[in-house]
């Protein structure tokens, strides 16, 4: 970078830090720009946490900790219900900020807002959640309760292809059960971070209780080891989960990793094909395919059955509108990097020297300006030994791997590394129930394309989509922040007299 470059890049707009409910630029010497995927220019920078940072923030938040995690329940669930009203409000500027730094279309934008404040709706209920159970006369006078307590300062490391989303499928549950909560989101689009933290102020949060600290792998290295640091929650790719979840057990923290996805949608002979098609268009090229739970994979059952899908999804693929995400009828925004667009473009020509069929290639797509566009993507003839049909792409790429039969879709999809998401068309109720009973994959959906839980069910894979034993939000969410503790008690006035010396029973 030479010096006008340099001077260019420092007047850039700076994304601080939240550190005790205000800003803070971030000491560190690191920054990177943000770019606007849609002019591909760089429109803000961010700047990076120090080890000095860190120390004061987790120091802050371990201070919050006591005096947070001793607010009755219910007094929490009311701060979220003004939170949810706040982001309710900011709910449209909540979704420019995400079109202006991901890239997505705004209206794609807005769901994700959306399916954040779910979550917030099912935090607002902690006071429910949080009850234990009692058993009064287990013995003697004797009576046994149980309940859950907060585990300290919790971390979120989140993507960038969900900004808002996925830290909301954190730390709402996570304060809520009585924890801090520093979140680390990704250094490609923070600002929604920010302006979460903000409205959680505005709500009345205490200070030290949320934390937005920017930063990238060194930053998160330095997180997890940290001993302020009780638990680590991860989404993003399987080969950083994989790293994270080692690195958060060999510190002894809990973890919850979620990784990367495969997602298959296998078509039966007697499923409406029209249906089918506009559902793959959906769900394959959505958010430009930057979704885990994006279906890049389509396993036609049958010779007839695949032949006829292809010739549908190719003019649909091809007259796929693609713009800025604040265009009027844009149904594709921009990949969120030129480096990623590259990544995804070039797997194209990996799949046509395996062998693969490619039938409508993005890269030659009307594209405006200079973002980081890519148009949509159709392969045929797939086949499971192809790093294309093994690798997740996470673009405007679909796959059509052929099957025989329902059998050999099953297995198809069973042998694949990936257990994030699947999906099965078809109006036989038995063959989908056989699907749903056989597949190996932590969510399924029948004739619904993306299978995601509402938040007050739990999200998460099965083999290398998610590591640790806890899926994100709903029931598993709260049992992933909070301990459970057992207490046995008998009062002076029933004690017997005299030492005990065999095992308590009940008898």
């Amino acid at each position: 970078m030479n010096s006008s470059q340099d001077r260019g890049f420092c007047s850039l707009p700076a994304i601080p830090l939240w550190v005790n409910n205000e800003t803070l630029i971030g000491s560190s010497k690191r920054s990177m720009p943000v770019f606007n995927p849609a002019t591909g220019t760089p429109a803000k920078r961010v700047t990076f946490a120090s080890d000095d940072d860190l120390e004061r923030a987790l120091a802050v938040a371990a201070d919050a900790f006591q005096s947070w995690a001793a607010v009755p329940p219910v007094k929490r669930a009311r701060l979220l219900f003004r939170f949810k009203q706040l982001v309710e409000r900011d709910h449209d500027c909540l979704a420019r900020l995400i079109s202006e730094e991901h890239g997505k279309t705004v209206p794609d934008a807005a769901g994700e807002v959306l399916r954040g404040l779910e979550v917030i709706e099912f935090a607002c209920g902690i006071p429910q959640l949080l009850k234990g159970e009692y058993s009064p006369q287990v013995g003697s006078s004797v009576d046994s309760f149980s309940f859950r307590q907060p585990l300290g300062v919790a971390v979120g490391i989140t993507p960038f292809n969900f900004p808002v989303m996925v830290p909301m499928w954190m730390f709402p549950i996570a304060i809520a059960c009585g924890n801090c909560f520093v979140l680390k989101p990704s250094e490609r689009d923070p600002s929604p971070s920010l302006h979460l933290a903000r409205l959680l102020a505005e709500a009345g949060i205490p200070p030290g209780v949320f934390t937005v600290l920017h930063g990238d792998a060194e930053l998160v290295g330095r997180m997890i080891a940290h001993p302020t640091v009780a638990a680590v929650s991860f989404v993003g790719s399987t080969p950083v989960a994989e790293s994270i979840y080692r690195q958060a057990t060999y510190y002894g923290k809990r973890v919850q990793a979620l990784g990367g996805a495969k997602n298959h949608l296998v078509i039966l002979p007697d499923a409406d094909l029209d249906q089918t098609a506009d559902a793959l268009i959906g769900s394959a090229f959505g958010s430009a395919g930057e979704r885990c739970m994006a279906v890049s994979v389509a396993v036609p059952v049958g010779a007839q059955v695949a032949d006829e899908l292809v010739s549908r999804l190719k003019p649909r693929v091809t007259a796929l509108r693609i713009g800025p995400g604040d265009q009027a009828g844009a149904e594709m925004g921009p990949l969120v990097t030129e480096a990623h667009r590259e990544r995804v473009a070039a797997y194209l020509d990996l799949g046509v020297n395996e062998g693969a069929r490619l039938v409508v290639d993005g890269r030659g797509a009307a594209v405006p300006g200079q973002g980081f566009f890519l148009g949509g993507s159709l392969l045929d003839h797939v086949t499971p030994a192809m790093r294309v049909y093994q690798e997740e792409i996470f673009g405007p790429v679909l796959s059509i791997v052929r099957a025989a039969n329902l059998d050999e879709a099953i297995r198809l999809v069973n042998a694949h590394p990936y257990g994030n998401g699947v999906a099965l068309f078809t109006r036989d109720g038995a063959a989908a129930r056989r699907f749903m009973l056989q597949v190996n994959v932590g969510m399924v959906g029948i004739n619904v394309p993306i299978p995601v839980p509402m938040a007050f069910h739990s999200f998460g894979g099965w083999k290398r989509s998610l590591f640790g034993d806890h899926h994100v939000h709903g029931p598993e969410g709260v049992r992933f922040y909070t301990r459970l503790k057992n207490v046995t008690a008998r009062w002076p006035g029933s004690t017997v007299t005299g030492a005990e010396f065999v095992m308590p029973t009940a008898s």
